[in-house]
């Protein structure tokens, strides 16, 4: 049994195309692609769709000559599925091991090394996480191991590209000399935390491989990116710099904002959106234990129409004292908004920011604050919760965020909600 820190990434290949497929079977080899709120851009593709070079982040209209060509299906976002998804992939990991970091929607590290031995090794236990996966989710997945997290990220890459390792790349069973032409073969953008972003700097130095950057000095790295590449290359030496995040860190910011169905113009129907965005955000704000003390409202008009007057703008409310309670936030997010509101205009997006968030345990009181509400309000808000959890997101929110809500997010495309709503689970006839 190994003692020498082994790493395995579990990641979903193309997630939110996946889960629509595991309902409709007959989608399984069709083109198509899922569309961020609103339906405006694509936020996932299938791989036939990535073959006609559909890029991530493309808007639906600028596809749909090309969509109508090749008969490409687009989905609406349908994030309750996902998300009830991911779960449910997380609850299997958990059963190879303990120690799961559950680092996206999609991906996962695991520990392995004090378990990969009951399994046949890393190897043998990558196939076998595949194979349990597929057939308790239905999605399939790619598996890479190796000594540092951000190796077995690599290992996944290879695993996902190169048919040979048939969806599970255990680096640990590769020789040296292989793992080093791989290395040589890859583009140093592949590497976690480098990207895009930082491989034309990168190139300027002659790293253009992930050989190139793992042979690079780490203290050089350090004096001209930080101490983050550092601990990359460090990393791609197989040496672990960066632990598994069991629990994950709180967020210092929350935000909660959409897209439009249909342009806004008056203050009350914004108001709404706004209320509604609160209301979101700060449930999830309880939900990790803290407080915030100050709450960021913008809006935005439609940047794809130029010809039509834009007016972008936004302010920070700061609240007396720091605050979970939905009411006081949402009374702060209005008071900002209606103070950057002007007429006129044709509104496309609105958003909320949390910030300035803390633990709620460690809090400076105020002399003003009105002490004898802070246990109504928390029986409120914790009562709120309950009721949401069990009968699903919304149906108990504040008056401000209205009742027929026309200003809501087009989703002509959404599939149903198959796991978590007795009215659309799949039937089978």
């Amino acid at each position: 049994m190994s003692t020498a820190p082994q790493f395995a990434l579990v990641d979903v290949n193309n997630f939110y195309v996946s889960c629509e497929r595991v309902f409709q079977p007959a989608l399984a080899h069709v083109p198509m692609v899922v569309l961020s709120n609103n339906d405006g851009c694509a936020v996932a593709r299938s791989n036939e769709v990535k073959a006609l070079g559909v890029k991530m982040g493309v808007p639906w209209f600028k596809m749909k000559d090309l969509a109508a060509k090749h008969g490409i299906r687009a989905f609406s976002s349908n994030y309750t599925l996902y998300g009830d998804m991911s779960n449910r992939v997380a609850m299997v990991l958990r059963g190879f091991s303990p120690q799961l970091e559950i680092y996206s929607i999609d991906e996962a590290f695991l520990r392995i090394e004090t378990v990969a031995h009951l399994h046949g090794g890393p190897g043998a236990m990558g196939q076998q996480i595949r194979s349990r996966v597929k057939q308790w989710t239905g999605l399939p997945v790619c598996v890479g191991v190796g000594p540092s997290k951000t190796l077995a990220k690599l290992a996944n890459h290879m695993a996902k590209k190169i048919p040979v390792f048939d969806g599970v790349c255990d680096l640990h069973a590769l020789s040296r000399p292989e793992r080093l032409a791989h290395m040589a073969n890859i583009d140093v953008s592949e590497v976690w935390g480098v990207g895009p972003q930082l491989a034309p700097r990168l190139a300027e130095m002659g790293i253009r491989s992930v050989l190139d950057l793992r042979n690079a000095s780490p203290k050089a790295m350090r004096t001209h990116f930080g101490v983050v590449m550092e601990r990359v290359c460090s990393e791609l030496r197989g040496i672990p710099c960066l632990a598994l995040e069991e629990v994950a860190p709180s967020r210092q910011q929350i935000m909660s904002s959409r897209s439009f169905g249909q342009s806004v113009e008056a203050l009350g129907e914004l108001s709404e959106a706004v209320a509604s965005y609160v209301g979101r955000a700060a449930e999830k704000l309880r939900q990790q234990g803290s407080v915030c003390a100050a709450v960021h409202v913008f809006v935005q008009c439609n940047p794809f129409r130029p010809e039509e007057p834009q007016n972008n703008a936004g302010t920070t409310v700061a609240l007396i004292a720091p605050s979970d309670d939905t009411l006081a936030l949402t009374a702060a997010a209005l008071q900002g908004l209606k103070s950057i509101y002007r007429p006129g205009f044709r509104y496309k997006k609105a958003g909320i920011m949390l910030t300035l968030l803390s633990d709620k345990g460690i809090q400076q009181g105020s002399l003003f604050d009105a002490v004898a509400e802070h246990p109504r309000s928390a029986a409120l808000m914790s009562a709120m919760d309950q009721v949401n959890r069990l009968y699903g997101r919304g149906m108990l929110r504040t008056g401000a965020s209205g009742t027929q809500q026309r200003w809501s997010m087009r989703s002509e495309n959404r599939s149903p909600r198959f796991t978590t709503r007795w009215d659309e689970l799949p039937v089978v006839r």
